[in-house]
């Protein structure tokens, strides 16, 4: 009986090196990628919708009332203090509202 084994993919993505190397299986480094993931799709979103209202940072946040500091850290991929009240603020004086969904787990986060 002969046995064969699949040879391996080589890649030159620097980002699948990565994560293979030092993400993939490891739950708390892919626990870790996911959460940043979230924090900068949040931040790219907020991002989006006010220069597509034709917003300054400083308008939003008259809008809001906060300061254009506030919103230049939430529209910062590192930012992680995103509350759901500020959310729901942003959300509204850009005629939008905050969605938040539960999804299942899966071993390993997209």
């Amino acid at each position: 009986m002969k046995v064969t084994r699949k040879k391996a993919r080589m890649t030159s993505d620097a980002l699948e090196i990565i994560n293979n190397l030092f993400i993939k299986g490891k739950p708390e480094m892919e626990r870790m990628v996911a959460e940043e993931r979230t924090n900068a799709a949040i931040a790219r979103q907020i991002y989006q919708l006010r220069t597509k209202a034709r917003l300054t940072q400083s308008q939003l946040a008259k809008q809001v009332g906060t300061t254009a500091s506030v919103i230049s850290r939430l529209e910062d991929a590192d930012y992680e203090g995103h509350s759901m009240s500020m959310l729901q603020r942003i959300a509204a004086a850009l005629k939008q509202r905050v969605e938040v969904r539960f999804v299942k787990a899966s071993k390993q986060p997209a």
